[in-house]
């Protein structure tokens, strides 16, 4: 795995792998399900990525879509590839819903709603909380 997929916490973060991707739970949620869909690869260019990996993302993000779908009832789903400070291929996967969300007893409130995300505005997971709602998404994956 790349650098970039374990600064996301990799493998404690992992939600679903893939052939060329995988799906890791987001360690600061600015919405509850918030999560990272990153390249395998060490490429840096999503252009640069072999067809295959282009191929799967449309299994993927059905994939996705269904899970957080189900688990968040979101009303629009964000895909932000920033790549600002961790340089392999990734998306920031944000799950977007008007007011809050419950889990765990902590409220998740989508502060830019419903205009851009609010990535400042995220709850920071403890490491027990990560592992426990990547598991928790994880099980709405088909």
């Amino acid at each position: 795995m790349n650098e970039t997929i374990r600064t996301f916490g990799y493998p404690a973060t992992l939600v679903r792998e893939y052939d060329h991707w995988v799906v890791l739970l987001r360690p600061a949620q600015p919405t509850l399900g918030s999560l990272v869909l990153a390249a395998k690869s060490q490429e840096t260019a999503f252009g640069a990525l072999p067809p295959a990996a282009h191929a799967e993302l449309a299994t993927i993000t059905q994939a996705i879509e269904a899970a957080l779908g189900a688990f968040v009832g979101y009303k629009k789903i964000n895909y932000l590839m920033l790549m600002m400070v961790d340089p392999h291929v990734h998306f920031h996967v944000i799950p977007r819903y008007d007011g809050e969300r419950e889990w765990n007893g902590r409220e998740f409130v989508d502060a830019g709603w419903p205009k851009l995300p609010d990535l400042g505005h995220a709850v920071a997971l403890t490491d027990p909380e990560k592992t426990q709602l990547s598991e928790v998404v994880a099980a709405h994956f088909g």
